[in-house]
């Protein structure tokens, strides 16, 4: 089966790959991966800038200005660490790809259905044991 344009199959799957297949997987892979972090290391100089002009413009500041700052600093703190979150996804999937583990799931080693790879090429688990996990962190 196909993942945008990667062939993607069962349990074991990585030796029945042929080397195209695991580059054309790699290549999507990279390009999620190169993707994140453009976006994190543009999000970091954001970041950077807004700290800056804290650093500076922080006078005066009544109880209503320093909340909002503070909101602020909340907001792209949490946007950093959902991109650093998609980086290292995308670094991890491709270490499985070189181990020969990707596309099965890490829980019960099982394989990943293609579907979901299809949506999240960076998936290490099938979606019974997303579930279980979800319920018990929850």
């Amino acid at each position: 089966m196909l993942v945008n344009g990667a062939v993607i199959t069962g349990k074991g799957a990585a030796k029945s790959r042929t080397a195209e297949e695991v580059e054309q997987i790699r290549a999507i892979l990279r390009g999620r991966f190169d993707d994140a972090n453009s976006e994190y290391e543009e999000a970091l100089a954001e970041n950077h800038k807004l700290r800056l002009v804290e650093i500076g413009d922080a006078a005066g500041d009544d109880q209503a200005d320093s909340g909002s700052k503070t909101a602020e600093r909340d907001a792209a703190t949490s946007l950093l660490r959902t991109l650093l979150d998609r980086r290292t996804q995308a670094e991890h999937a491709m270490q499985r790809l070189d181990d020969g583990t990707y596309g099965n799931c890490e829980g019960c080693h099982n394989p990943i259905p293609v579907e979901r790879l299809e949506v999240f090429p960076s998936a290490t688990t099938c979606v019974n044991c997303k579930q279980v996990r979800e319920r018990r962190a929850g």
